[in-house]
């Protein structure tokens, strides 16, 4: 997943992104945030160096604070620890419909110093936002997401499809080691609170 950091977007931010009734182009129509907030799961994504290579149980959770805040929290698991980082997505385009946003995040994680914003473009949802397509217009990141923990093998082979025909190298694909049931929501698991994991992954390990 993209690891991201909080910053405030506009105040109309109660329609985040446009999305189809079914799988298809996500650029034209409107939906509530309400409709996409919420958990989660990474089912497979291109490789990238902001996530551990032993990561597993990937996964984020989009909720809507007091402040209009667009909070995001990204999870993963490595060596038996649970890394994660809290961040933001905001519509890159507040008058526009379309469902591309930007995300922003800060590393190193544990000392908060450079800022990066990336694009973060909903390319297809289904129409009862249980999976999705997302990219970025470079083409160098891609992921597919569902709100369970795994997917059919029929949708994924739909979505991968779809990505291609975008223009993606589907070869690039690496599906998460997702686990069953998934951790628990108490948080008992041993946590990385210094960042190693980030620090490794960018030495690809």
């Amino acid at each position: 997943m993209e690891y991201l950091y909080l910053l405030k977007p506009p105040k109309n931010l109660t329609k985040i992104c446009g999305i189809c009734n079914k799988l298809g182009n996500a650029s034209g129509e409107e939906t509530q945030y309400q409709k996409v907030h919420g958990r989660w799961y990474e089912i497979a994504p291109f490789p990238s160096r902001f996530q551990p290579k032993d990561g597993m149980n990937a996964r984020a959770t989009y909720s809507l604070s007091e402040d209009g805040t667009v909070n995001v929290l990204n999870e993963t698991w490595s060596g038996g620890k649970r890394a994660y980082i809290e961040g933001s997505a905001y519509k890159a385009n507040p008058s526009s419909n379309e469902a591309k946003l930007k995300v922003k995040f800060y590393v190193p994680p544990f000392l908060l110093i450079i800022p990066v914003v990336g694009d973060y473009w909903v390319l297809y949802i289904s129409g009862d936002y249980k999976y999705a397509l997302v990219g970025q217009p470079s083409r160098q990141y891609l992921w597919i997401l569902c709100r369970q923990n795994h997917l059919d093998d029929e949708i994924y082979n739909q979505l991968v499809q779809k990505a291609e025909g975008e223009g993606y190298d589907v070869s690039k694909l690496q599906k998460t080691r997702q686990t069953d049931p998934p951790p628990e929501e108490d948080k008992t698991s041993p946590e990385d609170t210094k960042g190693i994991w980030w620090i490794q992954s960018i030495f690809g390990k």
